[in-house]
């Protein structure tokens, strides 16, 4: 996306810390700053535990940030409670992993997608099974799903009516946390190719949170990568294969597995674990498991810095 657009979310050096019982406190997103535009789809990955379920979550007011802002269409919303709150939610709706746990047990498939609906008085109860209908349809799925449970349901349905759910309130920016990482490869296909679609026609605006670099590349615009709390690069898409440069990402795109890879290919895996978050090197967090560390990579932590149009990277490699 180009800059000169008006971003319709931007993060301002937001952090969370979580007290630990044992007084010990965990630093789970350090100083992250970031900008989603109007229709863009921007991708966000790292190992487990890099702090992004957890920027998801202040996104979507389910945690509440140490410090930082949230900023929406120009209103900071970080701090925002009652009333207000919930009206925003209409426009910030997230889709989770555990697709099962969101779900009611005891509630019918058309009770779950009109409930956010009738919670918001934008229906009634005798238009909910049409509404319900209606965009069961907007997913790919047939009106005779209206009357199952989620447990009649396979998992790929079971996003799709997860999908129509969070689009039902018309919000402007979804939030997609791990949504397809518990899906069979020609599921987690479809449902891609779904939210593709609503993008399209409901000029939607996504997160699209996921493990998976491969994935992440296909459907985003711009790729941000994290690594134990930071962003370490901010890539277009298109030039994540050419044109990365954190030894991280690039250690990340070497571990891919590909069917098109030659047989004589090295998968190459990163070495060692991440220090622990509790005890963080003094410099760059990457020093312990990259190749090209150097003296100045262990004193002090590198800073974000622009290094090409819409490319960032905080790595000692590319100071000027």
């Amino acid at each position: 996306m180009e800059e000169k657009k008006q971003p319709i979310l931007e993060i301002e050096n937001l952090t969370k810390q979580f007290q630990m019982e044992d007084k010990r406190r965990l630093t789970a997103v350090n100083d992250v700053s970031l900008k989603l535009y109007e229709g863009e789809c921007l991708g966000l990955v790292g190992e487990s535990g890099c702090g992004k379920s957890t920027l998801a979550d202040m996104i979507v007011h389910l945690e509440e940030p140490t410090s930082g802002k949230i900023i929406f269409r120009n209103q900071d919303i970080t701090n925002l409670r009652g009333e207000k709150l919930r009206q925003n939610r209409r426009k910030i709706q997230m889709i989770f992993q555990d697709i099962s746990e969101t779900f009611n047990p005891r509630m019918k498939v058309r009770e779950t997608i009109a409930e956010p609906l009738l919670n918001f008085k934008l229906i009634d109860k005798h238009s909910a099974r049409k509404k319900a209908a209606e965009l069961l349809e907007a997913v790919g799925m047939s009106e005779n799903f209206a009357d199952r449970y989620p447990h009649q349901l396979s998992g790929g349905q079971r996003q799709r009516v997860a999908i129509a759910r969070a689009v039902s309130l018309k919000p402007e920016i979804i939030v997609c946390d791990e949504v397809t990482s518990a899906l069979d490869v020609s599921v987690q296909k479809q449902v891609l190719s779904l939210l593709e679609d609503l993008q399209r026609k409901e000029k939607l605006s996504y997160i699209f949170i996921c493990h998976d670099l491969a994935v992440v590349k296909n459907i985003s615009h711009r790729v941000v990568v994290m690594y134990l709390g930071k962003i370490v690069e901010i890539i277009d898409s298109c030039k994540l294969i050419s044109s990365a440069c954190h030894p991280y990402t690039k250690a990340l795109l070497s571990s891919v597995l590909s069917v098109k890879k030659a047989d004589n290919s090295r998968i190459e895996i990163i070495k060692d674990e991440p220090p622990s978050p509790y005890c963080l090197p003094p410099g760059c967090s990457f020093s312990s498991r990259c190749e090209r560390c150097s003296d100045v990579c262990l004193k002090e932590k590198p800073e974000l810095k622009v290094i090409g149009k819409s490319h960032l990277v905080a790595c000692h490699l590319f100071d000027k």
